[in-house]
């Protein structure tokens, strides 16, 4: 991570290791059919990862089709922030019985805790796909589109099998 790419996600870090001690601390065991302000904390926690990914992507995808003005540092940010969250431990944020046939108001589909291997290469390769991006991400709009397909297609990997569809 470049240096000032690691200055721009140093309070998304203190944010993350805050949430992610706070998980660890709280994480108990969830019932079937929990209304949505009851989620266990693992869960919430994972859904306001996986908002962080969603906030960052969508500034690089308004830059990419044009909706948003490039802007080089604000590019390289937003994929920096994004290769830091998917470097997370993020192990705690699926605990057994949590997946959307347990809890009401999760997309995760049982899936993910038969095929765990395979639901972590997923992020692994967001975190591979974010990196390169944030080497280029300042090179121009064009590098951002380029990038793009990587995370697109790590992101929509990931979703298409281990996700529920809306």
């Amino acid at each position: 991570m470049t240096h000032r790419a690691a200055r721009l996600c140093a309070p998304l870090f203190a944010a993350a290791v805050t949430a992610a001690v706070t998980t660890s601390a709280l994480i108990g065991t969830a019932g079937p059919a929990m209304a949505q302000d009851d989620l266990p904390p693992a869960v919430a926690a994972r859904q306001h990862h996986m908002d962080l990914y969603g906030f960052n992507l969508a500034l690089l995808g308004g830059m990419a089709k044009g909706e948003i003005d490039y802007d080089a540092d604000a590019a390289t940010g937003a994929a920096g922030n994004i290769a830091a969250l998917a470097m997370l431990d993020q192990s705690g944020y699926w605990p057994e019985g949590t997946s959307s046939d347990d809890i009401e108001g999760t997309r995760a589909l049982p899936a993910i805790w038969e095929n765990m291997d395979d639901f972590q290469s997923h992020i692994d390769a967001l975190a591979e796909a974010a990196t390169a991006l944030e080497e280029t991400a300042g090179d121009g709009v064009e590098a951002v589109r380029a990038g793009m397909g990587g995370i697109g297609k790590s992101c929509g990997g990931c979703h298409e099998d281990y996700r529920v569809s809306r």
